[in-house]
C-alpha cells in the first residue's frame, strides 16, 4: 500500500491542488460567483445612477425656471398644484391614481 502511494504521489499532489484552486476560483469574497453578485450590484448602481442624474437634471430645469427672470406660467402651474387654486367659475378635478 505504502509503494503504491509513494508511486502516485504525484498524481495525488496535482489532484488536490486542482480541487484546491477550483474551490477558491468558484467560491470565496474574490471567487467567481462573488464576481457574479457584485456583477448585478454594479448593474443596478448604474440604472440608479442614471435615474438620480435625471432627477438632478430636472431639479436644475426647474430651478431654472424661478431664477431671476420668472416664468409667470410656470408660477401659476405651482400655486395651482400645490394650493388647489383656481380661478372664478372654474371647477378643479383631482384625479387620484
Amino acid at each position: 500500500m505504502l509503494k503504491k502511494l509513494k508511486k502516485n504521489y504525484f498524481l495525488l499532489i496535482s489532484t488536490f491542488f486542482i480541487f484546491y484552486f477550483f474551490f477558491n476560483f468558484m467560491s470565496g469574497e474574490r471567487g467567481f460567483i462573488s464576481y457574479l453578485e457584485k456583477k448585478d450590484i454594479l448593474k443596478d448602481l448604474q440604472l440608479k445612477e442614471a435615474s438620480l442624474i435625471k432627477n438632478i437634471e430636472d431639479l436644475d430645469f426647474k430651478n431654472s425656471l424661478l431664477s431671476d427672470n420668472l416664468d409667470l406660467d410656470y408660477i401659476e402651474t405651482l400655486i395651482r398644484e400645490r394650493f388647489l387654486f383656481g380661478k372664478e367659475g372654474e371647477k378643479i378635478y383631482i384625479i387620484r391614481k
